[in-house]
């Protein structure tokens, strides 16, 4: 059997509420994914709604643990931490080396790398 049945209706409602938002901002970050045209629009929308998804889904599962079973839940707070550490981290890794190799094949509408002015280069 199920203990989600000694859940109170309150606490039911908030997970219920929680794991449908965070539902939807991961499907939104996903059709953001399919409909953006490029690779760096494409970047943005899956990481920012992988964020906010996986913090809302984890709160929902932190509110219903901590209520059936009367204690906080630690598990969830280091998924919370590492999902929005690496995120940002994989976002700009991806973006560098996207901007390098496109800046390397020379492709058009890429914002080339400025040179300091005033140097000895002879070009």
């Amino acid at each position: 059997m199920s203990h989600l049945t000694d859940l109170p209706s309150w606490a039911a409602i908030g997970v219920c509420g929680l794991l449908l938002l965070g539902a939807a901002i991961t499907l939104i970050g996903s059709l953001g994914l399919l409909r953006l045209s490029n690779f760096y629009e494409r970047l943005h929308a899956p990481t920012i709604a992988t964020s906010g998804g996986t913090i809302l889904i984890c709160l929902a599962s932190m509110l219903c643990f901590a209520v059936l079973q009367s204690r906080w839940i630690f598990h969830e707070l280091l998924i919370i931490f590492f999902v929005t550490v690496t995120t940002p981290v994989t976002l700009a890794l991806l973006g560098q080396a996207a901007l390098y190799r496109d800046r390397f094949e020379e492709k058009n509408g890429v914002p080339r790398k400025h040179r300091p002015a005033g140097g000895n280069e002879t070009d």
